[in-house]
């Protein structure tokens, strides 16, 4: 086990420095979620109390993630680098073949790793949908889990919100989350997800705090709610809305147990993202502590705590994270200050006119 100091002091950061937090905010909230993932929060507590104490390893017998080591990252970090690196290489588009083929050399690779933490059941089905010859834009017409959401924070950090109260300013940046999603999940409830986490995400880029960014998330899922396929599932910015003041000035393990019963922690997005917002509500002031408590829910641990820390770390920057922390994220060799840099520079560009 790594345990680590608590959080850095909130401080005035630019930019550059948020964009990074928001990749290791992504990347830490995952590695503290991967021991946990798909575990029912009663088993974590009994083995690890109500709080995790810092990177663990997966326990013997783990179904995803047996024997990997305390602060190895999951298909979280990496399909999110993935996808960030496709937006850089197409200037700010993502051709959706070219997504479709980079996930499944991922998984080949992963696999060749001897690892069980593989796609997810969406967009698995998408990419062979798409290998088997139907067309992209078709493809992830059922997609309605949460793989879009966690991999979108590249998408916030590379695109703007507008000027004006939401909605306004953000048919750009649902634009850019529905052509960066829609070959694996083109369903409404998925993309409103997705665009709650990038534009949550792009607004604590712009320097928003939590609250400022959660209600432009609500705002956004709005808006993308109304894009792509119609699939049954409760309205994710409604629920956003709702889980959050659930939770407001609750007690810890209080807002945890209302999170895991209520809220719901599984792979769907529309218990996945508001679970996510969930935990940025209990500690919105400490994204560490807050990963902490995210990975500690039970559930889809390791999405719930990388969304979460996407947000938490692009509204306070790198520095709210220990550099011990930090430490332990770069010795993947991912270079997540080289891609936030390379996605910062396509913010400053003009954003795609539409969804293709």
């Amino acid at each position: 086990m790594i345990h680590l100091p608590g959080s850095a002091a909130s401080r005035t950061v630019g930019p550059a420095a948020r964009a990074r937090g928001a990749l290791y905010g992504l990347a830490i909230g995952d590695a503290l979620g991967m021991p946990t993932q798909m575990m029912p929060r009663p088993d974590i507590v009994a083995r690890w109390g109500p709080m995790l104490a810092g990177f663990e390893p997966a326990p013997p017998g783990h179904p995803i993630a047996a024997g990997q080591p305390a602060g190895t990252v999951t298909d979280d970090t990496e399909q999110a680098v993935l996808l960030g690196r496709l937006l850089v290489a197409g200037r700010g588009t993502v051709d959706p073949r070219a997504l479709a083929g980079a996930l499944v050399a991922w998984e080949a690779d992963m696999a060749a790793r001897g690892s069980e933490d593989l796609l997810g059941p969406s967009t698995r089905r998408a990419v062979a949908a798409v290998l088997a010859g139907t067309p992209p834009e078709e493809a992830g017409a059922s997609g309605d889990t949460n793989g879009a959401a966690m991999r979108v924070a590249p998408v916030g950090i590379a695109t703007p919100i507008g000027d004006g109260p939401a909605p306004d300013g953000l048919g750009p940046l649902v634009d850019r989350v529905v052509a960066a999603s829609r070959v694996t999940h083109d369903t409404g409830l998925a993309l409103a997800g997705a665009a709650a986490v990038a534009a949550a995400v792009s607004a604590g880029v712009s320097g928003a705090p939590v609250t400022e960014s959660t209600r432009m998330a609500i705002a956004a899922a709005r808006l993308a709610a109304g894009r792509g396929h119609w699939v049954a599932g409760a309205d994710v910015a409604t629920r956003i809305e709702w889980a959050t003041g659930l939770v407001s000035g609750r007690p810890p393990d209080e807002a945890a147990d209302l999170i895991y019963r209520l809220v719901g922690t599984s792979l769907a997005t529309q218990e996945s993202v508001p679970a996510a917002f969930a935990a940025l509500a209990v500690f919105p002031g400490d994204p560490w502590r807050m990963c902490h408590f995210a990975a500690s829910l039970g559930g889809d641990t390791d999405t719930i705590a990388a969304m979460a820390g996407a947000v938490a770390g692009a509204c306070h920057g790198e520095a709210a994270f220990p550099a011990e922390a930090v430490a332990v994220i770069d010795a993947h060799g991912l270079d997540l200050p080289g891609l936030a840099r390379d996605l910062l520079a396509l913010r400053a560009g003009p954003a795609p006119g539409g969804a293709p």
